[in-house]
């Protein structure tokens, strides 16, 4: 029989008691707190244990490691019944106990007199052989799923039309390669049994890069166009090159000029216009054009072949958007998306940055003639009927919703699709006036001859949670109860919910139900809407709300703090009012469903594929005077400065705000992974074909240290996916600055390569002198920490391999 001792005392088990009980003094501080909040007592029991295990053990005695290996067993039936299957919910729990439980083990020797070095070496080799399974089974995708169903190779609708049928198959046209913005190529070039081959063709640089210190707000986000033998990008303050498609070497270069302090939240240049004139005769100066719209507010139109501006449109190239908003500020409003063209008259869009102030400029959207960029017609929702240009000393309504996503228009139908923002000063709707209200997050159509509106959807009322339609609708043919097409879109949302419309009418093809939300312990002066539209046949891209057990960190200290976050905020779901007397939580978050990148289509089988995040956002109004205190005050407007970071000021409203990611101590998310995923869904069937998790680990990890491991953990994403008639998708988006193909029919990876920086942008893909090419936007994003860089790289298939 062995008999415990104090002889033997050993120094690394002193060493070993001192630091286990340190790591224990914060659970067991932090688990008293968490349960007076109604929180999990397992963080105060487990504190007191492994105190009590530590200064056992100081004091050499073996009943500490017998308590610490009850508490491991413990804490083992515990994860399975808080998390089941969830791998990544082991994580924090499991890991860090791990780790002491395999010192332990080897200092088990050393601890009086009883234990031997062969039990020792057993019980280490056995946490050994955990942490091999735990590693592998880390590199096992989790909440991936196969429906098991063969992807469909026929169209929802026979004799599907293309909304620009002039279109060559070879190039990349529009931002989302056609007029339906489906984001599909015909190619096949490049196809699921050879993409493994992909190499680097060619790298430009724009040569566009931030001063130095001034790289919070750069992320190019660019799609190039494709249109012959010219290859036009846009940098990320608005300069324009035509590149050889072939080679990559520049062959013209239009400077913008923009000042950096005109730069808004992000210096972004989503894409630009192609457009051939019906006035100047083909082989003429400026019978092509590039449009493209800037962040200090022109529009201008450059020849397509010589990069000079068109002297026959506004001043001398130029228009001045700035005409009729009033006064505001450089950064304020900006173009970062492209213009879309119906016919002769070109439609302009800007966003205006968020949170500042209720009587911020105008969202008007306005209408341009192609030819000679004159205004023709303006949408201001508040004057309706007056489609006008302001009189000097006059102004469009200010604080109206603006639209900064990409817009989309119907030649035939003759309306312009506008995916629209918040009205100012977001998270507030008590001065919203009712038809500013109506189109608050609304798809909006319009007559793109007069601006007249013709319909809207709604798809969040009374919106406080910047649920804006940052996506670009994608134009489908539907089939109604008879099989005969109907004109059709795609809306989708942060959400994570997609609305299928009658791009006629606005009306939904598919179910929509008004569905109760919370609308408790918010501010009693702004209520909520008692309910939300809800798209019910086509599935969600989202998870289910949180709760305490899915809260995450890469310990169980983090872990516990986000806890305690968790329970001291107001969270009651999905919709959750913005609260006052404490934080609230948004999920999913205002970059969550799908923001900017939009859907692909591949209308041959009736298939979309969307990537999606998964993120939660932490929030809470503060008063006005605690709102100035912070240095958030409410100025005139004529020294009124735009104010960033996680403080913003709502000015001219009762409140301000503060809003970050729902963030651990250790700069990780508080959710649980997955973060970010992408999904293919079968439109015959309303059902999902498969979905993975999308993004690995190797440039995340806590405190922003990349990890290097290949673990494909589900990062937050965005930019867009692109699909090909070679059975491939191709996207970038995610944080580990790779590019992707997937096979479209499984979605599993069959190729990736390392940017040079983040891809926060669609890829698009064209043929040249017979070769097919991918080019992506390697730009980097502040927001999603991706770096900065100004380099759009090129990948085809070597010339024996095509």
């Amino acid at each position: 029989m062995e008999i415990e001792t104090t002889k033997g005392s050993s120094v690394p088990v002193k060493i070993f008691a001192i630091i286990l009980t340190l790591f224990a003094l914060p659970l067991l501080f932090g688990g008293i707190y968490l349960t007076t909040l109604g929180g999990s007592w397992y963080y105060l029991i487990s504190g007191l244990v492994l105190v009590l295990s530590g200064i056992l053990l100081f004091k050499n005695k073996l009943i500490g490691a017998k308590i610490f290996g009850a508490f491991f067993i413990a804490t083992i039936i515990w994860t399975i019944y808080e998390t089941g299957s969830r791998f990544w919910g082991w994580i924090p729990r499991l890991a860090i106990f791990a780790v002491f439980a395999f010192f332990l083990t080897l200092l088990l020797p050393k601890i009086g007199h009883g234990v031997s070095k062969k039990i020792s070496r057993i019980l280490t080799g056995i946490i050994v052989i955990c942490f091999a399974i735990a590693l592998a089974c880390a590199f096992v995708p989790h909440y991936s799923y196969s429906s098991g169903q063969e992807i469909s190779d026929q169209p929802l609708v026979s004799g599907d039309v293309s909304n620009d049928p002039t279109q060559s198959d070879s190039d990349w046209k529009y931002y989302g390669r056609d007029a339906d913005g489906t984001r599909y190529s015909p190619l096949k070039q490049i196809n699921a049994d050879n993409v493994k081959n992909l190499q680097r063709a060619w790298v430009y640089h724009t040569g566009d890069l931030p001063p130095a210190g001034k790289k919070d707000v750069w992320a190019a986000e660019h799609t190039p166009i494709k249109v012959g033998n010219g290859l036009y990008v846009c940098s990320a303050t608005n300069n324009v090159s035509r590149i050889d498609p072939a080679t990559g070497k520049e062959v013209w270069k239009f400077k913008s000029n923009v000042a950096y302090d005109s730069i808004p939240y992000t210096a972004a240049c989503r894409g630009l216009t192609y457009y051939e004139s019906k006035v100047i005769p083909r082989g003429q100066a400026c019978h092509t054009r590039i449009v493209v719209g800037t962040l200090d507010m022109r529009l201008i139109a450059l020849d397509a072949e010589t990069g000079q501006p068109c002297d026959n449109f506004g001043d001398h190239g130029t228009t001045d958007l700035n005409k009729g908003l009033g006064y505001t500020v450089p950064g304020f409003v900006s173009v970062t998306s492209p213009a879309t063209i119906v016919d002769d008259t070109i439609i302009v869009n800007h966003e205006v940055r968020d949170n500042q102030r209720r009587w911020a400029p105008s969202g008007v959207i306005r209408g341009y003639d192609a030819e000679t960029g004159k205004f023709k017609w303006a949408w201001d929702m508040k004057r309706p009927n007056d489609h006008s240009e302001p009189k000097p000393g006059q102004e469009y309504s200010r604080g109206t919703p603006n639209s900064w996503a990409p817009m989309i228009s119907d030649e035939k139908l003759g309306l312009v699709y506008i995916p629209m923002g918040n009205a100012a000063a977001d998270h507030y709707t008590a001065m919203r006036s009712p038809e500013e209200e109506k189109v608050n997050a609304a798809m909006v159509a319009l007559d793109a001859k007069t601006g007249d509106l013709r319909w809207a959807f709604q798809t969040v009322h009374k919106d406080v949670w910047d649920q804006d339609l940052g996506s670009q609708p994608t134009l489908i043919d539907y089939p109604d109860a008879n099989g005969k097409s109907v004109p059709a879109m795609l809306v989708p949302t942060k959400l994570g919910q997609t609305f299928l419309l009658n791009r006629e009418n606005g009306k939904p093809l598919s179910r929509v139900e008004e569905r109760p939300v919370p609308t408790t312990d918010g501010v009693k002066d702004d209520p909520r809407s008692p309910t939300q539209p809800f798209s019910v046949d086509i599935p969600r891209l989202g998870f289910p709300d949180l709760n305490e057990t899915k809260m995450w960190g890469i310990s169980p200290i983090d872990e516990m703090i986000c806890r305690i976050k968790y329970r001291q905020a107001n969270y009651q779901g999905m919709d959750t009012p913005p609260s006052l007397d404490k934080p609230f939580i948004m999920y999913p978050g205002n970059n969550g469903g799908s923001d900017w990148g939009s859907y692909s289509y591949d209308s041959n089988r009736g298939v979309i594929i969307a990537n999606w995040n998964n993120n939660p956002m932490y929030g809470q109004l503060i008063t006005r005077a605690q709102a100035n205190k912070d240095g958030l005050e409410s100025m005139d407007a004529k020294n009124y400065k735009p104010v960033g970071g996680i403080g913003r000021p709502m000015a001219d409203t009762p409140y301000g705000v503060e809003i970050s990611a729902f963030f651990s101590p250790t700069g990780m998310l508080c959710s649980e992974p997955p973060y970010g995923m992408i999904t293919a869904i079968d439109l015959h069937t309303k059902s999902i074909l498969w979905q993975h998790p999308l993004g690995s680990a190797e440039r995340n990890g806590p405190f922003n240290l990349p990890t290097h491991m290949p673990i494909n953990i589900g990062t937050p994403n965005n930019g867009g996916p692109i699909t090909t008639a070679g059975n491939i998708i191709f996207i970038a988006a995610t944080t580990d600055n790779k590019i992707r193909a997937l096979d479209l029919r499984t979605g599993k990876e069959l190729w990736s390569d390392t940017l040079p920086a983040g891809g926060q942008a669609t890829p698009m893909t064209y043929s040249i002198n017979g070769e097919q090419y991918l080019v992506i936007m390697a730009g980097g994003h502040h927001f999603m920490r991706t770096g900065v860089s100004d380099a759009l790289v090129a990948y085809k298939l070597p010339k024996n391999m095509q």
